[in-house]
């Protein structure tokens, strides 16, 4: 069946199907369509754009100036031993679990495509850097859907210890060696800070503007599947089959919706008639999983890279089961009673109509305060070279 599955032919096919009911579906909702993608404009003009473009700028800025190389001879005992990386990978997940999808990712790439890494090591990377943000998952999912702060910061461990666990496993991916701490990086020889800063910028905003392309169009996706009934069939499908296992029809929209896009997977979970532990649960893997819109958006960086896809796959599908393991058992050993005050779920929908001033000068603060950290890191660690080369000559 898989064989047949991934035939050239069956693919085209499928391929040409999706895009004719997607233009017949266009044709027939011409208004619907028209108000999903102002939809889809809105969140990129008040979300995306602002809370991602400084952190592609950082993460260039990071990649190409030397700091990560600075910060992975520290990291370099960690990394190594635990995920069978080389040191300055560390930038790579901790931009990934601050800066939310698709940071980690591109950054992962970029140390690839700049000779800091591997190929082994990039694909093994890929397959726990790329996470969520924290304040996605602690503003939105934790105060605006289940009304929690405890939620919330249960939810976001369990995401990070979820990625950190898929890097355990995915170490014994490949069977490249593990790259130096202290390699020299040959695309940024020469290159004076300013030419770095502003191919920062200019591919940072093209990387922005492409996401923003596959947030609107799956936003347009999402809607039409509902209006034409297809999410409802596949969901009575999907209860029919796994009744059993207690999963009712209004979970499996959810879970179907959040396989497509996670946004609309995690906010579809605030009024179901469901357990709390039932509802983190399935927050938790749709999150992990993080969805085809965001998985596109990986795709589109990996490019002409040559990178294989499979650990980036694997490696998202075993996150989400992790991290709605990790939340079901955290379910059963603790409660989640402790309702945040009106105030502070009131700022969900500050935050779903956050002005894009408030929004940009959030994420510049938090971006500029980890640069100044990756900052002082490189500092540290030329001062610790500096002294160790004074003691070698005494």
């Amino acid at each position: 069946m898989s064989r047949i599955l991934w035939r050239p032919r069956f693919r085209d096919g499928a391929f040409s199907l999706g895009v004719g009911l997607m233009i017949l579906s266009l044709l027939l909702l011409p208004k619907q369509s028209v108000s999903a993608a102002g939809d889809g404009v809105q969140l990129c003009l008040n979300v995306i754009l602002p809370s991602l473009f400084p952190f592609f700028v950082l993460s260039t800025l990071c990649v190409d100036s030397g700091i990560i190389r600075a910060l992975g001879t520290l990291m370099q005992p960690l990394m190594a031993p635990l995920f069978r990386v080389g040191g300055c990978c560390a930038g790579a997940f901790l931009l990934g679990i601050i800066g939310g999808y698709p940071v980690g990712a591109r950054t992962a790439i970029s140390l690839y495509e700049s000779g800091q890494c591997s190929r082994d090591e990039a694909e093994r990377l890929l397959s726990f850097c790329n996470n969520s943000g924290p304040a996605f998952i602690l503003g939105v999912v934790g105060a605006g859907i289940f009304s929690s702060s405890k939620a919330g910061l249960w939810l976001y461990g369990a995401h990070v210890a979820a990625s950190i666990l898929v890097g355990i496993v995915f170490r014994f991916y490949g069977k490249g060696t593990v790259t130096s701490g202290n390699a020299v990086l040959p695309s940024t020889t020469g290159r004076s800070l300013t030419v770095i800063f502003i191919e920062a910028v200019k591919n940072a905003f093209s990387s922005t503007l492409n996401i923003c392309a596959f947030v609107i169009f799956f936003t347009v996706v999402i809607r039409l599947l509902f209006l034409t009934g297809v999410i409802t069939h596949l969901a009575m499908l999907l209860s029919t089959l796994l009744g059993s296992l207690g999963l009712r029809q209004d979970m499996a929209e959810s879970l179907l919706s959040g396989a497509i896009e996670m946004t609309s997977g995690v906010w579809s979970l605030r009024d179901m008639a469901a357990s709390l532990g039932s509802r983190m649960c399935m927050a938790a893997f749709i999150l992990g999983w993080a969805g085809l819109s965001v998985h596109c958006q990986v795709l589109s960086f990996i490019g002409q890279s040559g990178l294989s896809t499979r650990t980036y796959f694997f490696g998202k599908l075993l996150h989400g089961f992790l991290s709605a393991g990790l939340v079901w058992l955290l379910s059963v050993a603790l409660g989640w009673n402790d309702s945040v005050s009106a105030i502070l779920a009131g700022q969900v929908t500050t935050i779903a109509r956050l002005s894009f001033r408030r929004a940009l000068t959030v994420s510049l603060s938090t971006a500029l305060l980890l640069g100044l950290i990756f900052v002082a890191v490189s500092l540290l660690s030329g001062a610790k070279g500096a002294f160790h080369r004074r003691g070698n000559r005494i």
